[in-house]
């Protein structure tokens, strides 16, 4: 079983507003922003470049004071699990499932996730910022096969973006638009993978 972090093991609810709080500015500003230069961030860029980026697109100063902030908001936000979240990954360590993340994700949340007592008994994790590579490129998906020590029919993985999913059906993953918990459930059910 392989999940990615934000939107599925993580929803997002609530960042934005915290942020803007934080920032002065609007939510509308702020998601343009904010996801404007997340690729090269979650590729391995340093924070202080991609806050400053975030920061010169919503018109403030390059604070680093605040840009620390933003972060340690941020970071705090992705590696918090949710109940619904820690109680899917119960039964499936209850049922002696091995787990994966594969996230797009820069270094400083990979190394939070890790450090967080949720993230135990998960087999392996693999984020974008450690291997310079992203979903949905091809490449990640074959990496994460020999990281996880696994073949692609093996795989069953889900993901709340609809490119993710469809590279990793053409690389050979059961992959699976990400529906929230209940229905993540109902199809390891009818994969056999939960009783």
């Amino acid at each position: 079983m392989v999940f990615d972090l934000g939107e599925v093991l993580v929803p997002s609810q609530g960042l934005e507003r915290r942020l803007c709080a934080e920032l002065g500015v609007t939510e509308a500003d702020l998601r343009i922003a904010y996801w404007a230069h997340r690729h090269r961030y979650d590729l391995g860029d340093p924070p202080h470049r991609y806050w400053s980026a975030v920061f010169a697109d919503l018109g403030l100063a390059p604070d680093p004071d605040r840009m620390d902030t933003a972060e340690r908001l941020d970071v705090t936000f992705w590696s918090a699990l949710p109940p619904t979240s820690s109680m899917l990954l119960a039964d499936l360590a209850r049922a002696k499932v091995r787990t994966a993340v594969l996230s797009n994700a820069p270094r400083g949340l990979a190394a939070a996730v890790r450090a967080a007592a949720w993230s135990g008994p998960f087999d392996r994790m693999l984020f974008s910022a450690d291997i310079g590579l992203a979903k949905p490129s091809q490449d990640i998906y074959r990496r994460a096969d020999v990281e996880f020590g696994t073949s692609p029919e093996q795989v069953v993985f889900f993901d709340d973006r609809m490119d993710n999913v469809r590279a990793a059906v053409a690389h050979g993953w059961d992959a699976h638009l990400w529906r929230g918990a209940a229905a993540a459930v109902r199809l390891l059910r009818e994969r056999d993978v939960l009783g």
